[in-house]
């Protein structure tokens, strides 16, 4: 296996562009009390800016109006991103459109790609992927919504929550099942459905852990809907690629889009580091600075191996999907996503307690850092099943065996025979 640490100097001018870029025109952009259409006002020249420079939607290939840079060169770019709050969609690049996008462009008819596709690209409209049922969480077989053929027309029946943006969304894609004998693999499809579609119902926004922004009474940058639909029907041609191809689908999506969810945690991880470090050598405590504490101390070391150790993994894993395919990186993925959202938690949880009441309090981001952070251990399949992903991939190298193979007498009794003849001989 080959190992490769260096950047490109060309890509590293536009890392450290975009780096500054969004420090001193995004961050402060999280302390405005901003509606909608304020925000997107306020966002448009800087958009314009990231289109100048070439970064604008750089998970997509050329020929679909991306940067087509590949996971490794996005990972790194998205650790920036990861620094504000509003950076994603500044660059074009925010879940859920992102990977809304992605599948429309790789599985649409071209009459949906040439209604949708440039106008969520370009952010004109949000989007929403509607998957998670109050049944069906970690264990998405479990789905129950469903899309039965009649004539030309696909009549979709269900209940999904925790669908993100689906109030402000201008169409939803729903995972259905439209093949209930078949295997899970083969059971479901992904349906496009338009906002305004006669039967279906956004009942409410869901409050949440992560409404990061309600201290200022702003904009959220993403909601959580709950989402009945009831005898919905929408074209034949609205289902993306073929009938039964949603389970795959829905993998080739989510695992680049965990990769990049990795690293934009770093991102916010490092900021939090940052605040962090400030605090250590600026408060002084019982008459030394809080940074001559050995508490403070192993915090920092702790935190930055922590932080080392998951920006490796993420981008292994980024290169493993480069120069193999994500099927390749099915346990490398499994791991970032439960580390990256430990460490994300550690770093920040200490920022806060090296500031004290300070820290717990709406003056400082950490709180709300704090929240987003807790949610990361849950979206994209918790932690847990992405756990048992990795101790069954690792298992499976393992052979079952009557007696231990390091027993030691058993080997000494190998090692023996083995060589008998020179042990006898001395």
């Amino acid at each position: 296996m080959g190992w490769e640490f260096e950047t490109d100097t060309r890509f590293q001018e536009q890392l450290d562009w975009a780096r500054a870029f969004v420090r001193e025109e995004v961050v402060p952009l999280e302390t405005l009390p901003l509606d909608w259409p304020t925000l997107q006002r306020l966002m448009a020249p800087l958009k314009a800016q990231v289109k100048e420079r070439g970064l604008w939607a750089a998970f997509l290939e050329e020929e679909l109006g991306g940067g087509g840079w590949g996971q490794v060169p996005m990972a790194l770019l998205s650790e920036v991103l990861g620094e504000a709050l509003w950076a994603p969609s500044v660059f074009g690049s925010r879940a859920p459109d992102s990977g809304n996008a992605e599948l429309l462009a790789r599985f649409a008819s071209p009459e949906l790609r040439d209604r949708y596709f440039d106008a969520t690209i370009e952010g004109d409209i949000r989007s929403c992927f509607s998957m998670t049922e109050p049944g069906a969480g970690a264990d998405p077989t479990g789905i129950a919504t469903t899309a039965v053929l009649d004539g030309d027309e696909w009549v979709i029946d269900g209940h999904k929550w925790f669908s993100s943006n689906a109030t402000d969304a201008a169409y939803l894609l729903v995972m259905c099942v439209t093949d209930p004998d078949a295997p899970p693999s083969r059971r479901f499809s992904i349906i496009l459905v338009p906002r305004d579609a006669p039967g279906l119902d956004v009942v409410r926004d869901i409050p949440a852990l992560d409404d990061v922004n309600r201290h200022l009474d702003a904009v959220q940058p993403d909601t959580h809907a709950e989402v009945l639909y009831r005898g919905v029907r929408v074209p034949r041609e609205n289902v993306l690629g073929e009938p039964g191809d949603g389970w795959a689908q829905a993998q080739a999506r989510l695992g680049p889009g965990r990769i990049h969810h990795a690293m934009r945690w770093l991102g916010q991880t490092r900021r939090a580091f940052d605040m962090l470090c400030e605090r250590a050598v600026s408060r002084e405590v019982f008459g030394t600075r809080l940074a001559d504490k050995q508490i403070v101390q192993d915090w920092i070391a702790e935190s930055m191996a922590e932080m080392q150790a998951a920006r490796l993994m993420t981008l292994q894993a980024a290169w493993i999907i480069d120069t193999k395919g994500v099927e390749h990186a099915r346990t490398e993925i499994s791991l970032i996503k439960f580390w990256g959202a430990r460490v994300l938690h550690n770093v920040i949880d200490r920022a806060i307690q090296v500031h004290g009441s300070l820290g717990y309090s709406g003056d400082m981001p950490l709180e709300a850092m704090y929240r987003l952070a807790r949610a990361a251990r849950i979206y994209d399949g918790p932690d847990e099943v992405h756990k048992t992903v990795v101790a069954r991939q690792v298992l499976k190298g393992y052979t079952a065996v009557a007696v231990p193979t390091e027993h030691v007498p058993t080997r000494r009794a190998a090692a023996e025979a083995r060589w008998a003849s020179e042990l006898a001989a001395s």
